[in-house]
């Protein structure tokens, strides 16, 4: 089993910049790949960003490519998603997932464990 805690949401206005953060604890090591995920009211839960294993290959969704960055600590069992630039439809509530692999998925049902989330808002 793998507990997941994202932390660092908050309410930025348009154009600011956030830094996700997802504790991993329990059963956790370099033999998970981990993902960022958001659901906004009324919207199905969207893929943000994914990262390897090794942490070499990181991949993203359409919407935030250029403007989040995904990275992993391995020491301290953490995954961070970096957000800059900002935008209101940015908004929504962020969970960060893990499963056993060598590529992350970017699909809801490929992830095994996932967290409460945390919320994200941007004002206009």
């Amino acid at each position: 089993q793998v507990q997941l805690v994202e932390s660092g949401g908050g309410l930025v206005q348009a154009g600011g910049s956030l830094r996700l953060s997802c504790a991993a604890s329990g059963r956790t090591g370099s033999g998970y790949v981990m993902g960022w995920f958001r659901q906004a009211p009324g919207r199905e839960r969207e893929f943000v960003a994914g990262i390897s294993r090794s942490g070499a290959s990181t991949y993203y969704g359409d919407s935030v490519k250029g403007r989040f960055t995904i990275s992993r600590d391995y020491t301290a069992d953490r995954v961070y998603l970096q957000m800059n630039s900002l935008k209101p439809e940015d908004t929504a509530a962020y969970y960060c997932a893990a499963k056993i692999g060598m590529f992350p998925p970017t699909t809801v049902d490929g992830y095994d464990y996932w967290g409460r989330g945390t919320q994200v808002t941007v004002s206009s």
